[in-house]
C-alpha cells in the first residue's frame, strides 16, 4: 500500500469559527427565594431546615443561605437553630429572611407540638439502613444477602425487613435485654467484625435512632401508621456560574396522613453526571466543569431531584444566529442559560450530503451536487427537504426503524414465511401512509394466525407476560421497567406493582399450532392472571403512570392497552417516538439513551422535548412535519467544527454530531459510489441493505459494522456505531472496498468520459464525499498522478483512500 493512500484516507474538515465579544454587564440579584415557602411542624421531633436562593442578573443562581440573615417573628411558637426551624407551641408564625437589602417570608405552621411520635420502622429505621448502604446490592440488599444476611434491595419490602432482622434467627441480631451490645448495633458501629466496616459512628442520630427503637421493644408499625406518599426537593433548579460553587437541597417527604418531614439527613444522594456537579452525601452540590447534571434524592421508593446546570464560566459574548423555528427558540434558550455560543452554520455542501444520508440513506449523486450548489435561491435546504421526505427512500429507512423497535426477526418458532409476511405487512402499512401510533396498536391487540394476520408475529417476538410488558414499555414508551420485577426501581418511580400491573395487560396471551406447522395461532384467552411475587396478591391491571383502566367482562387487556398508548391521557408515547426521530438526525436524543426515560435521567430540554411531542401528536403521528422542522432548523444545520466555547457540549446541540454510518447506510453508500450490488438474502438484485427484512440474516459486513439483530427492544442493538479494528481492517484489506472498486470499473468510466485528471479527481470526490477537492488537495494528487507510471492503479488508489477516509464513513 502506498505512503500517499494513507495520507488522502486521513483528509479531514476544517471550519472554523468567528465570534465577537461584548463587554460583560455587572451582575446583581434579581429575585430572592426562601424554601420551602411553607414550613410545616408536626409533632415534638419534627424540624425543618430551608434554603435561600438568589437569582442573578445573568440568569445564574447562587446559593446565600449562609450570608442570609434569619429571624422568627414569634419564638414561642418556633425557635431557629442555624438553618433548622424546629416546634414550641402550635401556631402560625413567619421566618425572615434578609440579604442585600432584600427581605422574603416563609410561612410557619406549627401543630401537635408537644405530641412525640414513636419511631416508625419503615419511616424511621429503614432510612437509615438504606443512607448507610445495608441494603444496597453491594450488601445485604444482594438477591442471596451478605454473610448469611438479607434485606429486601433499598427497603421495598418492609415487613420482610423487620421479620429478618427481628426473628428470623430470635436472640441473634438484636437483643431487647442489651440494645447496646446487640449484633445488629456492634456491627453497624465497628464494634465487631463486620464486612461492611462501620456504618454508623456511635453517638450519632442513626446510632440514637437505633437504640431508642431498640429500647422501645423494636416494634413494627401498624396499619394505622402513614407511609410516605412522595418526596420534594428544593430547589428544583440550579445555574452555577462557574465550577467550584455550591449549593445546598433540602427533601420533604408527605405521608399517607397528610403530614410533612424534613429527611434530607436520611435521603440518599447520587449526580448523573460529576463532571459538571458532585453531591455529597449531606445534600450538598458541588459544580466541578461545564454541562449539565441531575442530582438524584432517593427516600423510601421515592425518587426526585434537582436539575442543575454548570456554565463554562468564561467571558460570554452571545451569538447573532436567529431562530429559524419552534425548535430553535428552545434550543437557543438552552444555549443562553448555558452561555454557549454555537458553531456556524454548515455550507451547502456539508448540508447537502448530511441531509441526503439523514434522509434517505443514501449520498447525493454528482448530478444533484451541482445543481444544488449552483441554485441561488434563499429557500433551498428546505426545498431539498420536502423533496426528499417524499421519496421512497425515506419511507424504508424509516421502515427499518420500526422494524426494530418491534424487533422483526426469525426466532422464538418464527418461520421464514411468517417473517417476511410480518415485514411486508408493515411496509405496506407505511408505504399507504399508515402513522407510527396505529401500525403499534394493530400489532399490540393482533390476532389471529401468523400467517392470516402477520401483525400477530409480534406475540412471538418474546411470549412470556413479563417480557411482553418489557420491551413494550422499552421500545413504545422508552422506559425500562426491568429493574422493578424483583424490587422497587432504585432510580426511578416504578414500583413492583407498576411493573406486574402493566404486564398484567399479557397475561390473557394465548397460543395454539395452526394447521400449518409454521404458523402460530395468537388469542385472547380471556382469563389468568398474574401473582405479586412478595406476597401473592392477584395483580391490579395499571398503565405505566396511569391509572387502572376500566375493563368490560371479557375485554381483551390488550386492545385497552393500545387504545391508551397514543391517546392524550399517555403523552410518554408521542415524547419517545419524537425523541427517536431526533435522535436520528441529531446523532443524540433530548434524552439519551434515547429508550430511558426515568426521573434520574432527565431531558437535556425538557420545553424541546415538551414542543417536538406535542407537534408529533398534534400532526397525528406523521413524521414528516416533525422531520420538516427538524431539517430546517438553525439548530441541524450547524457545522459540525466546535469553538472554544462549545467543545465540552455533548448534549445541547450546539454543533453538529460526527456520526459514523450504521451498518446498512454504509453498505448502500458503498454501493452506490463503486456502482455495484450486493447479494442480499430475500431480496432481488439491486436491493438496499435498509431493506433486509430479518435482523438475524447472516451477512459479514452488517455484523462487522454493528448492524442491528433486534434481539432485544433496547436502542443499543442500533446504535452500534463505535469503530472497530475489525472494521478498519475489513475496509482497508476487504472486497468492501478494493472488490467493489474492481467489480464497478468507475475509473475506467470516468477516463473513457473525460481524461483530464482534474475533472476525474473532482469525480471521485463529488462521489464520494459531496464536494470538490480543496486546491491543496487536487494540486498533491496531481503532483502524484504526474509522477505515477499507471494512471489507472493511481486514481484506483485514490479511491480506495476516499472510501477509506473518515469523511466518507462518517456523516458530519
Amino acid at each position: 500500500m502506498s505512503t500517499w493512500k494513507l495520507c488522502v484516507a486521513a483528509l479531514g474538515l476544517t471550519v472554523l469559527l468567528q465570534g465577537n465579544a461584548d463587554a460583560a454587564a455587572p451582575v446583581e440579584i434579581t429575585e430572592l427565594r426562601v424554601m420551602p415557602e411553607q414550613i410545616r411542624l408536626q409533632g415534638a421531633r419534627d424540624e425543618k431546615r430551608f434554603v435561600v436562593q438568589a437569582r442573578l442578573s445573568d440568569g445564574s443562581t447562587r446559593d446565600v443561605t449562609s450570608a442570609a440573615k434569619f429571624s422568627v417573628k414569634n419564638t414561642s411558637i418556633a425557635t431557629l437553630v442555624g438553618t433548622v426551624v424546629t416546634p414550641a407551641a402550635d401556631g402560625t408564625t413567619e421566618l425572615a429572611v434578609t440579604h442585600e437589602g432584600r427581605t422574603v417570608r416563609a410561612t410557619i405552621d406549627v401543630e401537635a407540638a408537644s405530641d412525640v411520635t414513636p419511631l416508625s420502622f419503615r419511616n424511621d429505621i429503614l432510612p437509615i439502613l438504606t443512607k448507610t448502604g445495608c441494603n444496597a446490592g453491594r450488601c445485604h440488599g444482594a438477591g442471596s444477602g451478605k454473610d448469611g444476611f438479607r434485606l429486601s434491595l433499598y427497603g421495598f419490602d418492609p415487613q420482610g425487613d423487620h421479620y429478618r432482622l427481628t426473628r428470623e434467627f430470635s436472640g441473634r441480631r438484636i437483643d431487647l435485654a442489651s440494645p447496646e451490645n446487640c449484633l445488629l448495633v456492634a456491627k453497624a458501629t465497628g464494634a465487631v467484625d463486620h464486612t461492611g466496616g462501620q456504618c454508623i459512628v456511635e453517638g450519632s442520630f442513626e446510632h440514637e435512632q437505633l437504640l431508642a427503637w431498640l429500647k422501645n421493644g423494636a416494634p413494627n408499625d401498624n396499619r394505622e401508621t402513614p407511609v410516605p406518599t412522595g418526596i420534594t426537593v428544593f430547589p428544583r433548579q440550579a445555574v452555577f456560574a462557574k465550577a467550584g460553587e455550591k449549593q445546598g437541597l433540602v427533601v420533604i417527604a408527605m405521608y399517607s396522613d397528610g403530614t410533612q418531614r424534613d429527611v434530607t439527613d436520611l435521603a440518599v444522594f447520587l449526580s448523573n453526571n460529576d463532571a459538571a456537579a458532585t453531591v455529597s452525601e449531606q445534600g450538598i452540590a458541588t459544580s466541578t466543569g461545564p454541562g449539565n447534571a441531575f442530582i438524584l434524592a432517593r427516600f423510601d421508593q421515592f425518587t426526585e431531584g434537582a436539575a442543575l446546570t454548570t456554565r463554562p464560566g468564561t467571558e460570554y459574548p452571545g451569538f447573532d444566529l436567529k431562530p429559524q423555528n419552534e425548535i430553535d427558540r428552545h434550543v437557543f434558550a438552552r444555549w443562553n442559560d448555558m452561555h454557549i455560543v454555537p458553531s456556524d452554520l454548515c455550507s451547502d455542501e456539508v448540508f447537502l450530503r448530511r441531509a441526503t444520508l439523514d434522509l434517505t440513506g443514501l449520498l447525493p449523486t454528482p448530478e444533484k451536487w451541482a445543481t444544488f450548489l449552483a441554485d441561488t435561491s434563499s429557500d433551498k435546504r428546505s426545498h431539498l427537504v420536502d423533496e426528499l421526505i417524499e421519496t421512497r427512500d425515506f419511507q424504508d429507512m424509516w421502515i427499518m426503524r420500526w422494524a426494530e423497535l418491534l424487533q422483526i426477526r426469525t426466532s422464538n418458532g418464527i418461520s421464514r414465511k411468517g417473517l417476511h409476511l410480518y415485514d411486508q405487512w408493515l411496509r405496506e402499512r407505511v408505504h399507504a401512509g399508515e402513522t407510527i401510533d396505529k401500525i403499534v396498536a394493530e400489532a399490540l391487540s393482533a390476532t389471529g394466525g401468523t400467517f392470516e394476520n402477520p401483525a400477530s408475529s409480534y406475540f412471538q417476538t418474546e411470549t412470556t407476560p413479563q417480557l411482553l410488558a418489557e420491551n413494550a414499555a422499552q421500545a413504545f414508551l422508552g422506559t425500562r421497567i426491568q429493574c422493578a420485577q424483583c424490587h422497587n426501581h432504585p432510580f426511578d418511580r416504578w414500583t413492583m406493582d407498576d411493573y406486574y400491573g402493566f404486564a398484567e395487560f399479557f397475561a390473557q396471551v394465548g397460543y395454539k399450532q395452526a394447521q400449518d406447522p409454521r404458523e402460530i395461532t395468537v388469542f385472547n384467552a380471556g382469563m389468568g392472571s398474574l401473582k405479586h411475587p412478595v406476597d401473592g396478591r392477584d395483580v391490579v391491571l395499571r398503565h405505566l403512570g396511569g391509572e387502572p383502566p376500566a375493563v368490560k367482562p371479557g375485554e381483551d387487556y390488550r386492545k385497552v392497552l393500545a387504545e391508551w398508548l397514543a391517546s392524550p391521557e399517555n403523552p410518554s408515547f408521542s415524547r419517545n417516538v419524537a425523541n427517536v426521530v431526533w435522535a436520528h438526525f441529531l446523532g443524540v436524543g433530548v434524552v439519551e439513551p434515547v429508550d430511558d426515560f426515568r426521573v434520574s435521567n432527565p431531558p437535556s430540554n425538557p420545553a424541546l422535548l415538551d414542543h417536538i411531542g406535542r407537534k408529533l401528536a398534534g400532526d397525528r403521528f406523521n413524521i414528516r412535519p416533525l422531520v420538516r422542522e427538524i431539517c430546517n432548523s438553525r439548530t441541524y444545520q450547524l457545522a459540525s467544527t466546535r469553538n472554544a466555547s462549545n467543545a465540552w457540549d455533548m448534549r445541547n446541540f450546539s454543533h453538529a454530531r460526527i456520526r459514523r454510518l450504521r451498518a446498512e447506510v454504509l453498505l448502500d453508500c458503498l454501493n452506490q459510489v463503486t456502482a455495484t450490488t450486493e447479494r442480499l438474502p430475500g431480496l432481488p438484485a439491486g436491493g438496499r441493505a435498509i431493506e433486509v427484512a430479518d435482523g438475524q440474516v447472516p451477512n459479514y459486513f452488517l455484523t462487522t459494522f454493528g448492524r442491528s439483530d433486534r434481539a432485544t427492544a433496547c436502542t443499543c442493538e442500533v446504535q452500534k456505531t463505535s469503530p472497530t479494528l475489525s472494521q478498519a481492517l475489513h475496509l482497508i484489506n476487504g472486497e468492501a472496498t478494493s472488490g467493489k472498486i474492481a467489480q464497478g470499473k468507475v475509473i475506467e468510466r470516468l477516463i473513457t468520459t473525460n481524461p483530464d485528471s482534474v475533472a476525474i479527481v473532482t469525480a471521485l470526490y463529488e462521489r464520494c464525499l459531496g464536494r470538490a477537492p480543496r486546491p491543496e488537495e487536487q494540486s498533491a494528487i496531481q503532483a502524484k498522478l504526474a509522477s505515477s507510471e499507471d494512471a489507472i492503479t493511481a486514481l484506483t488508489d485514490l479511491f480506495w483512500a476516499l472510501l477509506n477516509s473518515n469523511e466518507f464513513v462518517f456523516n458530519h
